[in-house]
């Protein structure tokens, strides 16, 4: 028939998403740097344009599912989206090589201009087999309910899907509380001294991505709930999975070098 699909491909229409997502990320960053300069209406700035960004997230988002569900989302299309997930993934991981590379620069090779050892005289760093042994126990146990709820979904067994996603949001979200308490008891803080600077950016970005995976999943478990995945489509499930495990995965790093190696 005349204009029917002949190819597996989805041929995306035009969307005024991309151009209101970079205008939005501009925002954010123009009030991001008038707040830290404590400027004007920096906050202000920052905040309408986070705003607008999560905005433009949502709804770009739920025009992704709308297209699984139209059918959009072939085989092929898939092997792309889990390319792109993949790729995503590799930039996140040399994201925290750099922040690792300072974090040993500066310790293995001290300069005596602090002293000539690591940690630097008077940091009271943590015991890492207080609170960080508690939250590794914790990510490495979420790690086998998201597994869980994956084979559940593969099996056909929603209601092991929705224990599991329940199970791994509920341990997000007691992780980032324990990161918390921490954060308000340390002995040190982000300004002064690189020990500061690097424990905190290490730690603190790797917060931040397990608060965003735990938003992630979350979501598919309200997915869950209104039965979006099958046993032969799930990427986004997927997607949020393998982000998990990289989180995971990056944390037994900063445990077994930061807080047990670097104190």
């Amino acid at each position: 028939m005349s204009g029917a699909v002949q190819h597996d491909y989805h041929l995306v229409p035009p969307s005024r998403w991309p151009i209101m997502a970079s205008a939005s990320a501009f925002i954010m960053a123009i009030g991001g740097v008038r707040w830290m300069h404590e400027m004007a209406f920096g906050g202000y700035i920052f905040l309408a344009g986070l705003i607008a960004l999560l905005y433009v997230s949502f709804s770009w988002w739920a025009d992704v599912i709308d297209e699984a569900h139209a059918g959009d989302h072939t085989p092929i299309v898939q092997i792309g989206l889990r390319y792109g997930m993949l790729l995503f993934i590799a930039s996140e991981v040399m994201f925290f090589v750099a922040w690792f590379w300072a974090y040993f620069d500066v310790s293995l090779f001290t300069p005596a201009s602090i002293g000539g050892t690591w940690p630097p005289t008077g940091i009271e760093t943590f015991d890492p087999w207080h609170i960080p042994f508690v939250n590794t126990l914790i990510l490495l146990l979420s790690g086998t309910t998201v597994t869980w709820a994956h084979h559940a979904l593969l099996e056909g067994d929603r209601k092991s899907l929705i224990t599991g996603l329940w199970a791994t949001v509920l341990l997000g979200i007691t992780f980032s509380g324990f990161q918390a308490y921490e954060y308000m008891h340390a002995t040190f803080d982000f300004a002064g001294h690189i020990y500061g600077s690097t424990f905190y950016m290490a730690t603190g970005f790797h917060g931040v991505h397990v608060i965003i995976g735990t938003i992630f999943l979350a979501v598919c478990l309200i997915r869950a709930y209104k039965g979006h995945f099958t046993p032969k489509q799930h990427f986004g499930f997927e997607a949020a999975a393998w982000y998990w495990h990289f989180v995971d995965v990056v944390w037994l790093f900063l445990f077994v070098s930061i807080y047990w190696w670097g104190a």
